[in-house]
């Protein structure tokens, strides 16, 4: 089968589009033909040696994943050869960035019905990120009010479609080139962070602080004083520390995803119920990942890409 995988971590020009030998499932597990597979700046972090994942070399990209199953190995009663699955692999082993890739069942769930499978591989380590600072980490609760610095990415998205689902009021920092999208979201309030003061632009303390962009540490322990006392500070940038305040009860938590199969499937729930929507910005084939990594070192990527074998 076709794969991209890296032998050494380093730059993009690790990654190779090679001829590589099937996979066969073990107990537990299932052999998924890859409908699609998802980029993620965290995969640049792997191939390049600076996340502390434990990779196995050679390693294969792309853990979120779309596709069909086609074998099952023992002791797997969860699924049935041919279902439509998406799943969140465990990040040290091989990827979707391939035509088949061996997945725990547990990892797997049935797909949404209401978008094309392969775009399905857009959903789920962001939007299992997304609730986890939200809900899981975050406490956000109806009529709570919550600041997203940084909403502009894919992750910030899904953050204000699901805190608008709870009942929040959600005010939203973005620049120009993505601020309609982020009212498309459901924004109650975007400020614009490269004209305006957040501090000075908000209306009022808020509960939970969502951080999502690489803030320097001043500007973000400075963003503090926008959460009302006993609130929250979670933030998704793991490379910088997330400040509280302890004179205030401030919290302060710092999110990685992790992987939870019922969370998925309640988010797969949400997209087929057509209350969240499943952003995919472009689709390439599996042989221009390596450029889309370069692409990557070189800037930011806007929007969700998928790969497609």
């Amino acid at each position: 089968m076709k794969a991209v995988r890296f032998e050494q971590t380093g730059g993009p020009e690790v990654l190779q589009h090679v001829e590589v030998e099937q996979p066969a499932p073990g107990a537990g597990e299932a052999l998924v033909r890859v409908a699609a597979s998802a980029y993620n700046a965290a995969d640049a972090g792997m191939r390049g040696g600076f996340l502390p994942i434990p990779v196995a070399l050679p390693h294969v990209p792309g853990y979120d994943v779309s596709g069909t199953v086609e074998a099952l190995g023992d002791g797997v009663e969860s699924l049935s050869i041919g279902d439509e699955v998406v799943g969140f692999l465990p990040m040290e082993s091989d990827g979707g960035a391939a035509e088949f890739v061996i997945a725990p069942a547990g990892a797997l769930v049935t797909a949404p019905t209401s978008i094309p499978l392969t775009d399905a591989a857009a959903l789920p380590s962001v939007a299992l990120t997304a609730w986890q600072a939200l809900v899981d980490d975050g406490g956000l609760q109806a009529g709570q009010r919550l600041l997203v610095v940084g909403a502009g990415g894919v992750v910030g998205k899904y953050a204000i479609q699901l805190a608008k689902r709870l009942g929040a009021h959600v005010v939203a920092t973005a620049s120009p080139r993505s601020a309609d999208a982020v009212r498309a979201a459901g924004a109650d309030q975007v400020i614009d962070h490269t004209e305006s003061d957040v501090l000075g632009a908000l209306d009022g303390q808020v509960d939970v602080l969502l951080n999502l962009a690489p803030l320097d540490t001043a500007q973000f322990e400075a963003d503090v004083a926008a959460v009302r006392d006993g609130g929250i500070v979670v933030s998704t940038t793991a490379f910088i520390a997330t400040p509280g305040d302890e004179s205030r009860d401030v919290r302060a938590a710092t999110v990685f995803v992790r992987p939870d199969r019922d969370r998925l499937e309640q988010l797969v729930a949400l997209v087929d119920g057509g209350e969240l929507t499943v952003e995919v910005t472009r689709r390439i084939s599996l042989s221009d990942l390596p450029a889309l990594h370069a692409e990557a070192e070189a800037g930011r990527i806007a929007g969700k890409v998928v790969v497609l074998p």
